[in-house]
C-alpha cells in the first residue's frame, strides 16, 4: 500500500506522466471481489432449499391471513396485496443478479476442472500411447530370442548329426544317456 503511494507521488511529481483523472467526487469503492462472490454462492445456495422455500410460503400465508383475516384496523395490506408484490419484486430484484453471480463462478470453476481434465486425458492417451510402443518393441525384441524349446531342438539336431548310433538307442530308452548304458 505504501508502496502504491509512493508511485502515485512519483508520478505526481513527473512532468512526462499524465495525471490520474478521477471520475465523479467519490472516491473509488474497493471491495472484495472474492468475498462478495462467496456471499453469493452461499446465499443462492440458501435460496435453493427447502428450508427457505418453506420459510417463504409461511411468510407468504402469515401475511396473506393477517391482511384478510385479521382486524380491519390493523391489515396494513388489503387485498390487491401491493405491498407484498413489492416486498417479493425487491426480493426478486437482488436474488437474480447474486444467483446470476453465483453460476458465473461455478462456470468458470467447471471450465478450469474440464481444462484439467483434458490435461489429465491427453497425458493419459500420450502413456498408453507409450507404453503401446513399448509392448511392441518388446513383441519384436523376443520375436528375436532363442526359446528353451527352439535351443533344445537346434541342441539334438546337432547331437544326432554327431553320434547317429547313439539316437535309437536313445529313442528306445528315454532318460539314460551313453554313460548310463555302460555302467
Amino acid at each position: 500500500m505504501a508502496e502504491q503511494s509512493r508511485r502515485d507521488a512519483d508520478r505526481q511529481s513527473r512532468l512526462d506522466q499524465p495525471r490520474d483523472r478521477r471520475r465523479g467526487w467519490h472516491p473509488k469503492a474497493d471491495f472484495d471481489t472474492e468475498r462478495f462472490g462467496r456471499f453469493a454462492e452461499s446465499f443462492a445456495r440458501f435460496m435453493g432449499t427447502a428450508t427457505f422455500l418453506a420459510g417463504m410460503t409461511v411468510f407468504i400465508i402469515v401475511w396473506l391471513a393477517w391482511n384478510v383475516l385479521g382486524p380491519e384496523d390493523t391489515r396494513w395490506d388489503p387485498y390487491p396485496f401491493i405491498f407484498l408484490t413489492l416486498i417479493l419484486s425487491l426480493q426478486a430484484s437482488y436474488a437474480a443478479p447474486l444467483i446470476l453471480l453465483a453460476q458465473n463462478r461455478q462456470e468458470s470453476r467447471d471450465r478450469v476442472q474440464q481444462q484439467q481434465d483434458r490435461d489429465a486425458t491427453a497425458q493419459s492417451h500420450a502413456d498408453m500411447e507409450f507404453l503401446a510402443r513399448e509392448v511392441a518393441s518388446l513383441r519384436l525384441g523376443l520375436g528375436e530370442v532363442a526359446t528353451r524349446d527352439f535351443l533344445r531342438s537346434e541342441l539334438r539336431g546337432l547331437v544326432d548329426a554327431l553320434d547317429p548310433s547313439e539316437e535309437g538307442e536313445r529313442r528306445d530308452k528315454p532318460g539314460k544317456s551313453k554313460k548310463d548304458k555302460r555302467d
